[in-house]
């Protein structure tokens, strides 16, 4: 067996909506689609073997064991694999348990999916799980450990910390969205104008100054000094001269640290002697010339949590350590404590396993200790010189012993320093009295505090310290969204998504959206191209400027990596049409219809899907939705209609030549379709019907007047800016050219209906088939032109898409020759632009020439050209 191909799907998809982050693999299972498990001698107990926690995988039959009791009545290969890479997973500390099998139609080859939390991760689990499930039909060893290894490892290296994603969960609990910007910590929370952003726990309402000064330690302890906060005494010393100078005034112990380093990087505590003193002093200064030397203060590790300048918590921190039991080693008092279930790889669990480094390994020489000295009873070996978690330490709550002269001085610091999320570090005996009375200090004020020790403390109450960093992010319930359009159909997206922004933008909001032909903030092109798929759609939900979002989805953007939001406001799907069928997987309207069900299916409770009432698979979708439903039609009599706004529902109907809304039993007469220039007097019925939902759209999102709506129809001009390959025309001495982007046959019955209302005689078409489509497909394009055009000239698209180009041609002559009427001269051009070209030249007085266009810029760069040269002989 081979793996085809592995998309990562990081939106609501085909398969699921409600898990957006899935790993679709397509699988060629070759010769062992012939081979069921219950025909592979002995795999379902190399199986249960290697994985018997698998015991707990219900599958279809919905019981415990449910899962090997599928493997033995006989299963193919492709759902083991995927329950293997669910299971590799989970055993590498990420739940997982959402998995799908499906034929892709071909023989043998399945589309395998399963859900990840880190997807590198995923990815890995899907190559390991093919090797894997290879490994048990071959009965060969297989290194299982290194697998599970390798997958933490990437769960570490790529997943949000524990601090960032606390807050990241907190976010998405109240409805907030987020796009992570980049491979670290930097996550966008909300969408377009209304964005804020963190980096770990530094926030975008957090001050440049503030981090700069709490980065500097020196700067740090004089302002905090100035404002009579108790700090150690100190220097900051550059040569081991200054540091000599220094420890005399001072006096042992001593703490030397470099002055801008971070989570005890370069620290070295309680220095006793000179010798100690310059390997502390060269260890800092790989972090910086300048370094700081203080006094030791005795005590305990305390850290203080402040956020919005309020305190909120506070935790003790006590390094790695382990206690001797008179009897058994440091290494084996590690091992015995690493084997606590509570402690895990990096951040997986709630304490980190203590691993032996240099400064273990420094520590224990002070002593003159080994990892084979057998410590006293009850004697505490210090392993890090630091209390971080991140090295094995743990921590305790002590929020509620906080003494409120404490909070008082803390909030004072935040304030002082300028850090909105503050981690303040104490060394004192104790917080319950106050540190300027028991002799305690404050070592370091940190931008960017860890959460981890307040959201898992080791002992003590756990607190939910992201919810004040949302609650200052987010005030007043705040969710951070902007209104989101989503547009999706096979013909008519993008003119719907055009008027629709129209609209919006004539309402005066500031509005990004994505079409086939580029991206647009506020009517600006920032992408050029077919841009249908979730990272335009991203792009303008990253947009800082725009306050309203109207977005194009089509079918390949779903299957390829789902959709970019989580939720719409409001879905459109204009039609379901023969295209792009045996495609990707797709091979009936039906499964196509379930692609485009996607948008729909993520509206909101509150929001609406606009559904077209004419088209069967379209309106059918209603039934699986959790949301509003509105309609539309060109026929007001539909009796869909008449039953949805009798019930008291909403709907848009063209109707005695308006543009109406329906509700309930009034009617809103909102425009004559005359007065609308993009229905061209309304001989242009398909962009009549695309106004429909574009209206209705507009209308309930209940910000947006009849009036405004009025006026954005009145004035959007069809043009090769406002419309690009959408009816353009050119009227040039002797004839029309009329150009659109009609790549299906739907598409091309529309503007047939339109060419066959407009004068000019004899009426031309340039057209061409897409390779990739099915044999009738090309027919049904031969068809339609049989019927309308009166010459033809056949041309060639710049990618043939698995075929030849004579192919293409003999399927569109026989489509041709199937319906004309009379003899029709058919002239075959495979360039483009020399079809254009050609039929420029030959163009007769008073013809219409229609092309049906590959590279829409393209096409009409040149005929722009041609008009423009034309012109200038006048």
């Amino acid at each position: 067996m081979k793996i085809v191909e592995i998309k990562i799907l990081r939106g609501p998809n085909y398969w699921s909506v409600r898990r957006p982050k899935l790993i679709q693999m397509k699988l060629d299972l070759e010769e062992l689609e012939q081979l069921p498990t219950n025909k592979i001698e002995g795999f379902r107990e190399r199986l249960e073997h290697m994985f018997p926690s698998m015991i707990e995988h219900r599958c279809s039959i919905g019981t415990r064991g449910g899962f090997f009791e599928r493997v033995k009545e006989g299963t193919w290969m492709g759902h083991v694999i995927e329950h293997i890479a669910l299971e590799l997973q989970t055993l590498a500390g990420m739940e997982t348990g959402f998995g799908r099998t499906r034929g892709t139609g071909k023989e043998g080859e399945y589309f395998v999916c399963f859900n990840y939390t880190e997807e590198d991760a995923g990815v890995y689990a899907a190559k390991a799980s093919v090797a894997i499930a290879q490994s048990l039909i071959d009965n060969v060893a297989y290194p299982l450990s290194d697998d599970i290894m390798r997958l933490r490892e990437i769960r570490e290296e790529t997943r949000l910390g524990p601090s960032t994603g606390c807050i990241v969960d907190e976010a998405v609990k109240r409805g907030i969205p987020y796009i992570r910007l980049n491979k670290q910590s930097l996550v966008q929370l909300g969408y377009g104008i209304h964005q804020k952003r963190i980096r770990a726990t530094i926030a975008s309402t957090t001050g440049n100054i503030a981090v700069s000064i709490a980065c500097d330690k020196e700067e740090t302890k004089n302002l905090l000094g100035a404002a009579q906060i108790p700090v150690p005494k100190g220097d900051v010393v550059r040569t081991e001269e200054g540091l000599k100078e220094s420890i005399n005034r001072i006096g042992y112990p001593i703490v030397i640290k470099p002055i801008d380093g971070n989570h005890g990087k370069g620290n070295t505590t309680n220095i006793t002697s000179w010798e100690q003193a310059v390997v502390a002093f060269a260890a800092a200064k790989v972090y910086g010339k300048n370094v700081i030397v203080e006094k030791f203060i005795t005590g305990f590790d305390f850290r203080i949590l402040v956020i919005n300048y309020k305190f909120i918590c506070a935790a003790l921190r006590t390094p790695a350590s382990v206690i001797g039991d008179g009897k058994n080693t440091i290494q084996y008092l590690i091992d015995e404590t690493n084997k606590d279930p509570r402690r895990g790889y990096g951040h997986e669990k709630v304490l980190t396993q203590i691993t032996i480094d240099q400064f273990t390994q420094k520590m224990l020489d002070e002593k003159n200790y080994s990892l084979e000295t057998v410590p006293e009873k009850n004697e505490l070996v210090l392993l890090k010189p630091t209390a971080n978690l991140s090295t094995g330490g743990t921590s305790t709550d002590v929020t509620d012993e906080v003494h409120p002269d404490n909070i008082i001085m803390c909030e004072r610091i935040a304030k002082i320093i300028g850090l909105d999320i503050c981690g303040i570090d104490i060394m004192a005996k104790d917080l319950r009295t106050p540190v300027t009375e028991n002799g305690g200090c404050i070592l370091e004020v940190n931008a960017a505090p860890g959460f981890r020790m307040h959201i898992d403390p080791s002992e003590g109450l756990p607190r939910n310290v992201a919810e004040p960093v949302v609650d200052m992010l987010f005030p007043k319930g705040s969710t951070g969204n902007i209104p989101i359009i989503a547009i999706t159909g096979t013909n008519g997206k993008t003119t719907t998504t055009r008027i629709t922004a129209h609209i919006a933008k004539t309402a005066g909001f500031k509005v990004g959206y994505t079409t086939s032909d580029g991206v647009y903030i506020q009517n600006q092109m920032m992408m050029k191209g077919d841009c249908t798929g979730p990272v335009s759609s991203q792009f303008v939900l990253k947009d800082p400027t725009v306050d309203f979002a109207v977005l194009e989805c089509a079918r390949g953007g779903i299957l390829k990596s789902g959709l970019a939001f989580q939720n719409c406001d409001v879905a459109i799907v204009t039609n379901i049409s023969a295209d792009h069928i045996g495609l990707g997987g797709i091979e009936t309207m039906e499964q196509m219809a379930k692609v485009k069900a996607v948008v729909p299916e993520t509206v909101y409770p509150h929001g609406y899907a606009i559904l077209n009432a004419e088209d069967d698979l379209v309106y059918a979708m209603k039934k699986g939705l959790n949301c509003n439903i509105a309609l539309f039609s060109m026929d007001e009599n539909n009796p869909r209609i008449i039953k949805h706004c009798k019930n008291g529902g909403y709907a848009a109907v063209f109707e005695n030549g308006y543009i109406s809304i329906m509700k309930g039993a009034w009617k809103i007469r909102v425009v004559k379709v005359t007065e609308v220039p993009v229905t061209y007097g309304g001989k242009a019925l398909h962009n009549v019907m695309n106004c429909l939902p574009a209206v209705l759209s507009a209308y309930l999102w209940r910000k947006i007047g009849i009036e405004d709506i009025k006026l954005a129809l009145q004035t959007f001009i069809p043009s090769v800016s406002q419309t690009p390959g959408r009816l353009n025309i050119f009227d040039f001495k002797k004839f029309k050219f009329l150009v659109d982007f009609a790549h299906n046959p739907a598409g091309l019955q529309y503007l047939c209906d339109f060419v066959s209302k407009m004068d000019g005689e004899p009426k031309v078409g340039i057209i061409s088939g897409t390779g990739d489509r099915r044999d009738d497909d090309i027919r049904e394009l031969g068809r339609i032109s049989g019927k309308y055009f009166d010459e033809i000239i056949i041309r060639q698209d710049k990618h043939l898409r698995g075929r030849t180009a004579s192919s293409i041609v003999d399927l569109l002559v026989e489509g041709i020759n199937e319906t004309k009427t009379k003899d029709i001269p058919i002239e075959i051009i495979y360039n483009e632009k020399e079809a254009i070209l050609y039929a420029y030249n030959t163009a007769k007085t008073g013809s219409l020439v229609t092309i049906m266009c590959d590279v829409v810029s393209e096409a009409l760069d040149l005929i722009k050209h041609m008009k423009e040269t034309e012109d200038a002989k006048v």
